[in-house]
Order: C-alpha cells, then structure tokens, then sequence
C-alpha cells in the first residue's frame, strides 16, 4: 500500500524567502537579455547564459550544503527558478525548427543540455569541495 504523503502548509517565511531571492533573479535575467543578447546573437544566446549560470549555481547549492531549507528557497527556488528559462529556451528552439535551417534548433537543444549537465556537475564538484558551515 502507498503512503500518501501530506502537503506542508506554506509559511510566510517560506514565502517571503522564495519572493526575495526571485526578484534579483528575475532582474539579472532581464538584464542579460538587454546587455548581453545583442552580443550573443538574440534572447537564445543570453538564455544559454543564465541557464548554465543558474545550472552551476543549483549544483553549487547541493553540492555545498547540509540541507538548508532557507538558502534552497532563497536561492535555489527563489533566485535560480526566476533566473533560467525554460519557456523561452523552448520557444527559441521551436522559432529554429521551423525556420530554414532546422539542424540550429537541435544543435541549441544538444549544446544547452549538454552544457548544462556539464555546469551543474562542475557545480556540484565545486560545492562538494566547498561545504557550507553552519553558522
């Protein structure tokens, strides 16, 4: 017979933890649209950035910490959650399928994964190194 677990109620904390660390995630995000995407080709190329940045990040995070649930909402949900992007990621993936050259939408699927994995393993290898102390 399967356990059905129980939801937890949110906590304001929890809450207010999640809001803090989105906005300067959000607003790194935005920011590398604006300054980097012309320099990278468009919004593809400043989303390949803030996904890797967030893939090293969240595997930093769980590399480095004994189980902080503070700094995961902070950091991991809150900051990282509103710094990647799945949906324009997809979206610039689906706009190169269909366009003339086809082959640019699964070399932005095959090159964002890979490097993605890449980045959190390197995050993950780096956090491991690096474990946080408990205050």
């Amino acid at each position: 017979m399967s356990q059905v677990r129980r939801l937890r109620p949110v906590i304001p904390r929890q809450l207010l933890l999640v809001a803090a660390g989105a906005v300067p995630g959000a607003w790194l995000r935005w920011q590398c649209g604006q300054r980097l995407g012309p320099w990278l080709g468009g919004s593809a190329g400043a989303d390949l950035v803030v996904n890797l940045l967030g893939s090293l990040l969240l595997g930093w995070l769980v590399g480095s910490q004994p189980r902080r649930s503070g700094l995961l909402l902070f950091a991991g949900v809150g900051f990282c959650g509103s710094l990647t992007t799945f949906s324009s990621w997809l979206l610039a993936v689906a706009e190169r399928l269909r366009s003339p050259r086809p082959l640019e939408g699964l070399a932005l699927v095959v090159t964002s994964l890979g490097l993605g994995l890449l980045a959190a393993g390197l995050g993950f290898h780096w956090g491991r190194g690096r474990r946080l102390q408990r205050p």
